[in-house]
């Protein structure tokens, strides 16, 4: 009989437990539902609404039932609708009615936030974990190629020559602010709403803040509706699995295009591709693949959860239930797919040949030409009209800007010296960029030495 069943004369339809039980899927918040409950009657105990003696044996009681859940020794029954009936069945069951007391002062409305706040804190922990061993890995293929060039995009056309190692920081830093964005949400939901009950608090004196300290929450949420009745803490946990999915996809991306034979950029371990089932040649990226569509997969569990929410008037309301599923995925997701790409990465190896082959079109200094003349006192929209016109003339001859001689340039570009032939180099190019935040070597090794030390244990 579920433990609300008071004012009831019927028992609950078989399809009504079926369709709103969660059971099925919150009992991996089990060890944060203890967690909280021990907390919750060592407070209990402390105000004298409770003895002492009382909630010893709760708290023993439930150290008895998670090792039984840890060993994989326990029933959940599907009457019993959620994690939290399912362990105070069990709790008075078995040390009788101390177990009874336990929900004194509190409603599920609160019991479940506090313990998906619980739950969250430690996944962001982790992720975070996850998320620096991806920058680790890419870090350390930035630091075995220092000086490989390639050619740098935008609008996916060649732009300007670049190092292999400073496109991959730029993945770096991503991450970083990802890795920021975890700590940032979890500040916000490392506040405890023990104590709001239903919607309005409680008569009894409780001692919230002690409860919130045995808990290692930062403070008390002081509003007992809010406590309850918003579930912006996991709007915001998911956003920021959105963003990292998305640069995981983009780095995807890239991986997918280098890899292609179009590119023939880079060349993936066999453990991490795969084959046709019909085409006996195929070796497929499809690691790069699964991350690009499962990004969406992760949006749509924000998409999800900010759509419940749009419509519910406070406080609590039932369509709150559907705020774990899509939460328990997209954390499952996230941390699967940056383990996977994570090791992938480490069997990534650049073709040096082909990379230098697309760098070297001179074309790819086209700016540098540009900003020649501006150091030489030719404003730079100038500049930019006149190596315009040099590239429409290389094309118009078919020949490349470096096979041009000084007096074709100076046909477009009056002020061209021979200083200017000698432009047409990426390594020039390259190393010229030594401005913080450029691809020049002595830029980008600073950078990676700046990571590796951030990055270390």
């Amino acid at each position: 009989m579920a433990l609300w069943s008071g004012r009831f004369t019927q028992q609950t339809d078989s399809l009504v437990q079926k369709f709103s039980e969660s059971i099925s899927y919150d009992r991996r918040l089990y060890p944060f539902d203890i967690q909280g409950s021990q907390a919750h009657a060592k407070m209990l105990a402390k105000q004298g609404i409770i003895s002492q003696d009382d909630a010893e044996k709760i708290v023993a009681g439930l150290n008895d039932i998670k090792k039984d859940i840890d060993d994989g020794n326990f029933d959940f029954s599907i009457a019993l609708e959620d994690i939290h009936m399912n362990i105070e069945s069990r709790l008075t069951e078995r040390i009788g009615q101390p177990g009874a007391r336990l929900h004194t002062g509190r409603s599920r409305n609160d019991q479940i936030a506090t313990d998906e706040r619980l739950y969250m804190r430690y996944e962001a922990d982790d992720i975070s974990l996850h998320v620096k061993e991806m920058q680790r890995s890419l870090v350390q293929l930035a630091a075995d190629w220092p000086n490989l060039i390639m050619p740098g995009f935008t609008h996916l056309q060649h732009a300007q020559p670049i190092l292999f190692a400073h496109h991959l920081l730029a993945y770096v830093e991503m991450f970083g602010r990802d890795r920021e964005r975890l700590a940032d949400a979890r500040k916000r939901l490392n506040r405890c709403p023990l104590g709001a009950g239903a919607i309005a608090g409680c008569t009894l004196p409780l001692d919230r803040k002690f409860t919130a300290e045995q808990l290692g929450f930062d403070d008390i949420l002081h509003n007992s509706m809010d406590a309850v009745g918003d579930r912006d803490y996991i709007i915001e946990f998911l956003a920021a699995l959105s963003i990292i999915a998305m640069h995981l996809s983009r780095l995807s991306e890239d991986i997918i295009l280098w890899f292609s034979q179009e590119f023939a950029f880079i060349e993936l371990g066999d453990a991490f591709t795969t084959g046709s089932s019909l085409m006996p040649q195929k070796k497929n990226p499809d690691v790069a693949e699964l991350t690009r569509g499962k990004t969406g997969r992760v949006y749509g569990h924000l998409m999800a959860m900010l759509t419940t929410m749009k419509g519910l008037p406070l406080t609590y309301n039932r369509d709150l239930q559907e705020d774990k599923e899509g939460l328990f995925d997209a954390i499952d997701t996230v941390k699967l797919t940056l383990a996977t790409m994570s090791a992938m990465l480490t069997t990534l190896k650049p073709n040096e040949k082909n990379m230098a082959a697309a760098a070297a079109d001179p074309a790819l200094e086209a700016t540098d030409l540009a900003e020649w003349l501006v150091k030489h006192g030719t404003p730079f929209r100038e500049a930019h009209r006149q190596v315009g016109g040099f590239v429409a003339f290389c094309n118009q001859k078919g020949i490349k800007l470096n096979e041009a001689s000084l007096d074709d340039m100076k046909t477009v570009i009056p002020t061209a010296t021979a200083e200017c032939l000698a432009l047409f180099n990426p390594r020039k190019s390259v190393e010229g960029r030594a401005l913080e935040g450029g691809t020049a070597p002595v830029r980008v090794a600073e950078q990676i030495s700046r990571w590796q030390e951030l990055l270390k244990e």
